[in-house]
Formats: C-alpha cells, structure tokens, sequence
C-alpha cells in the first residue's frame, strides 16, 4: 500500500507584513548573536608551544583547523612545516608556469623529434587532456621527472647545514643566503610561507 502525502504550505497564509517582520526578527537575531562573547576554552599546552613559530600571524595567529598538531612534538612540527614549505613553493612554480605560458611565453624549438613545437600545444588543463594534448609517453616523462625531482633534488637532506625545516640549499647557494642578517632572513621565510599558503 502507498499513501498519499499532500503537502502543506502554511507560509502561504501569511500575509506579507508577517512575513517582513519575521525577516527583520530574524535578521536582528543573527546581528546579535554574531556580538555575543565567544567561549574561551584553555589552549592546550602543545598548540601554545608552537604560538611563537614562524607564521604565527594576525589576524588568525597559530591557526590548526584540522587539528593536525594535537598532541605533536617539535619533530612534527618540523615536518609539517617542511611540506608545507616544499608544496607551497611547488605551486607558485605551477601558478607562475601557467601564466608564462598563457602569456606566450613557450620554449623554443620542437618537443619531439616528430617536429611538434613546444608552441602548438594547448594551455592548462588542455595540454594534458582534450584533443590537442601532450601525448601520453611525453606526460609520462614530465610526470616521471617530476618524482625523480621530488625523491633526489627536492629534499631535506641532513648533514649540509641546513637552517630550518625546508632549507633545500642542502649545502648549496650559501653566500647569497648568508648576506643577509636574521631579521631579513625571518621576513623573508615569513613572505614565503604566506605566498605558499594563498
């Protein structure tokens, strides 16, 4: 057996002054619940230990949404804060190659032997799918160079005097680094992080 549900519509009955003043009720119910104090619960003693970190900034301060570093020591904090700084630093490469390449901007010569210019293919999303895509034996060799770059270049390697989590210099490049004092050295990893994270 089915039954018959009719639907009931009592909003229908009320008339259109109702209607205004329930809608300004409810505005000025929203308006001021937003101005009531919020709770202050204790900040756990692992989440203040990481307030003084570089990226600690207003207006948001040590921000842990995901919860990612309850109950985590330095080591994690280290290790989050390194992949945070290597994809962070992997997608601005990504961001400013799009608009190079949106732009124009192409490498010269042919891609293949077959004679296809590095020009003739498509930008974004469309080189790699759609009818005038890159085809799959050269995606495999950018996807392919890409993890050799991600397990031997791009990586933390220990016992080169790296400074901090994401310091991939890994001995390299240190006269460049070296002439600026600490003050300029924090800003600059602070506008690193804050590119990254945008």
């Amino acid at each position: 057996r089915y039954v018959e549900v009719k639907p009931i519509f009592f909003i229908a009955s009320i008339n259109t002054s109702t209607m205004m003043k329930l809608a300004v009720l409810a505005t000025l119910a929203a308006s001021a619940a937003a101005f009531a104090p919020a709770s202050t619960g204790k900040v756990s003693t692992t989440l203040a230990a990481f307030e003084g970190e570089l990226g600690v900034q207003a207006p948001l301060g040590f921000f842990d949404p995901l919860g990612l570093l309850d109950e985590a020591d330095q080591e994690r904090f280290d290790r989050l804060r390194y992949v945070e700084v290597k994809h962070g630093r992997i997608a601005q490469l990504a961001f400013l190659g799009n608009i190079v390449t949106r732009a124009g901007g192409h490498l010269g010569g042919d891609i293949d032997k077959a004679g296809h210019a590095f020009d003739s293919y498509p930008n974004g999303w469309a080189a790699i799918y759609g009818a005038d895509a890159i085809p799959v034996k050269g995606a495999l060799q950018i996807f392919s160079f890409i993890g050799l770059l991600e397990i031997a270049v791009m990586k933390d390697m220990s016992g080169f005097g790296n400074e901090f989590p994401g310091d991939l210099r890994n001995g390299t490049f240190k006269s460049a680094w070296d002439k600026f004092d600490e003050e300029t050295k924090m800003q600059k990893r602070g506008v690193e992080l804050n590119n990254g994270r945008a």
